[in-house]
């Protein structure tokens, strides 16, 4: 039972950085209808930049908030291009992020290097002991910040005009237009705050299991299927897909072979797909997009 719940408790950490990830893809989805495949990249900016920012001298803090700026402006940098765009159809788009992201990983080879980095723990390499089982500290912070983004993010969206108007305009946007709503503005904060979301899970993340300048695919496809999972444009669907997913893969990875742990998340979204086109938070019909 100490095993299990030590699985659990792996499972819930990992979890939520894909919730995370998620979220940065339902923010944008919401917005624009665009699914945003350069998000396990910002990922990656965000965890690599506050690596070499420390590598640089500057104390964690300062590296912190400029990892998080740096990474906010490739995301406005991405919705920049993605106005420029002569063909406006969502294909088209989708491939245009695949590209960005593409060129993203050739940047950071550039800039960085291809070696894996990491940083120590943020509050220290201590644990809690839980019923048996230990969850360290830095594991504990990932869920607290984590937890805090989502309360925060609904706090935003509910009980704020910006938030308000956010949502007006991704429900109807000639509607949001007519109300003075201005949609670039609202587009630019969108792939911001996705961004800003990323940026501080590659952060949290840096210390437990590292960062190089592809750690953003995987990433990023893992917390594409957990907003699938729990319904795409629902927030509290990405959380509910993003723990799912983990806990599921820590499982896997326990009783029968890390080696298939990847595995879960693609025959997971599979599953839904297959039997809950909408996810479990979502509407029941299908969308092809």
């Amino acid at each position: 039972m100490t095993e299990l719940f030590a699985f659990v408790l792996s499972g819930i950490t990992v979890g939520f950085i894909y919730t995370l990830v998620g979220l940065g893809f339902t923010v944008i989805y919401n917005s624009s209808g665009i699914i945003n495949f350069s998000q396990g990249e910002f990922v990656m900016a965000g965890g690599m930049s506050s690596v070499f920012l420390i590598y640089a001298g500057l104390p964690l803090g300062v590296s912190f908030i400029l990892a998080i700026l740096i990474t906010s402006m490739i995301g406005i940098a991405l919705m920049k291009l993605i106005s420029f765009s002569k063909d406006g159809s969502q294909i088209s788009l989708i491939i245009l992020t695949l590209g960005f992201a593409i060129v993203l990983r050739g940047l950071a080879q550039v800039i960085f290097d291809k070696q894996l980095h990491t940083m120590p723990s943020f509050v220290g390499e201590g644990a809690f002991d839980i019923y048996g089982t230990t969850l360290s500290y830095q594991s504990l912070l990932i869920i607290v910040v984590s937890i805090i983004i989502v309360i925060a993010l609904y706090l935003f969206f509910q009980k704020t005009k910006t938030g308000q108007a956010m949502m007006a305009a991704s429900n109807n946007v000639d509607a949001a237009k007519l109300m003075g709503i201005n949609i670039k503005k609202i587009l630019i904060l969108n792939f911001a705050i996705s961004a800003v979301i990323a940026s501080i899970g590659g952060i949290l993340l840096t210390p437990i299991t590292s960062t190089n300048y592809e750690v953003g695919i995987m990433l990023g496809l893992k917390g594409f299927c957990a907003a699938i999972i729990g319904g795409l444009g629902h927030p509290f669907g990405a959380v509910a897909g993003g723990l799912i997913l983990g806990i599921l893969e820590s499982l896997v990875a326990g009783y029968i072979s890390s080696e298939y742990k990847d595995a879960v998340a693609f025959i997971v979204l599979l599953a839904i797909l297959f039997f809950m086109p909408g996810g479990i938070f979502g509407n029941l019909k299908a969308q092809r997009v």
